[in-house]
Order: C-alpha cells, then structure tokens, then sequence
C-alpha cells in the first residue's frame, strides 16, 4: 500500500538536516511505497521536501497554489494554474494537500509564526490524519502528535 506523506512547514524552516533524516526514515520504514507530497514553495520545509524526496529517488507530488504554473510535478491537471494571484490560492492548496495525504509532518521554528503551515495542519486534523509537528526548543526537539487523546508530547 503506497503510503502519501505530507512534508509542510514555515518558509523560514532553514534546517535542512532534520528534513532529510526525517525522509530517509521514511524510505527505510516503508521503501518505494510512499509518495513524498509538498506545497511546492521555493523556500523552507518544501523545498527540502522536494530536494530529498528526489535525492532519494521518491515518487514526489506537490501542491504549488493556482497562480503558479504547471510544473513536471504539480499535482493538479495544468488548467488548475495560470489564475490570477489571491492569497486565498494558498489556503485552498493547502486543503487540497491535507485531503491528498495520509499523514502530515509539519516543519516549524520556534517563534515563527507559521499560519499557512498550521491551516494545513488544521485541515488534517479535521480529516482525522495522522500528524506530526517537529519544532525547535531550546536544545531538544520536541515532537507533537496528534492522536485520538489529543497530544502527544515526546522529546527527542
């Protein structure tokens, strides 16, 4: 069963590193069963997301906003692009992606804030997927999992 793994996260998410040893765990726990899916931005999470999906030789998929254009990847057929810009084509991709996937793994720095990355994760949570929001705390990384308790907080 391919597995379609969301990898969300802040513009400014500028660690590299975490997102690439979040994706080659992901392809040693599940192989070439699963599709690396992200927003498609230039900048941060996505970007890494794309760049290691790829590296790794992963099936990748992403949601770049309607006023972008159609790329090699884009998720949507090509008469989805091309609109005119509104920062609601942001908010209408990211649902798009929460729907498309089966779990979400959300990149955010402390003390940015990450509205577009949070509404994807809202959306997610309101489709009961599985989500992870990994976050820098002092020295520590601390990983919030959304389950059907709430969540649940571990230390890594």
């Amino acid at each position: 069963m391919k597995r379609k793994i969301g990898i969300v996260g802040s513009r400014e998410y500028s660690n590299k590193r975490k997102v690439k040893n979040a994706i080659f765990e992901i392809k040693k726990r599940f192989g070439d069963e699963v599709e690396i899916v992200s927003g498609g931005c230039k900048y941060g999470a996505d970007k890494y997301a794309k760049k290691y999906a790829l590296d790794f030789e992963l099936r990748y998929k992403e949601f770049n906003p309607a006023h972008t254009v159609h790329n090699l990847y884009s998720a949507m057929n090509e008469n989805y692009y091309n609109k005119e810009y509104t920062p609601k084509n942001f908010f209408h991709r990211n649902k798009l992606l929460a729907k498309y996937v089966d779990y979400v793994i959300a990149f955010i720095p402390e003390g940015v804030p990450s509205n577009g990355t949070m509404d994807t994760v809202k959306h997610a949570k309101k489709l009961g997927k599985k989500i992870v929001i990994i976050t820098w705390l002092s020295i520590y990384i601390y990983i919030f999992i959304y389950g059907e308790n709430g969540y649940e907080i571990q230390r890594k």
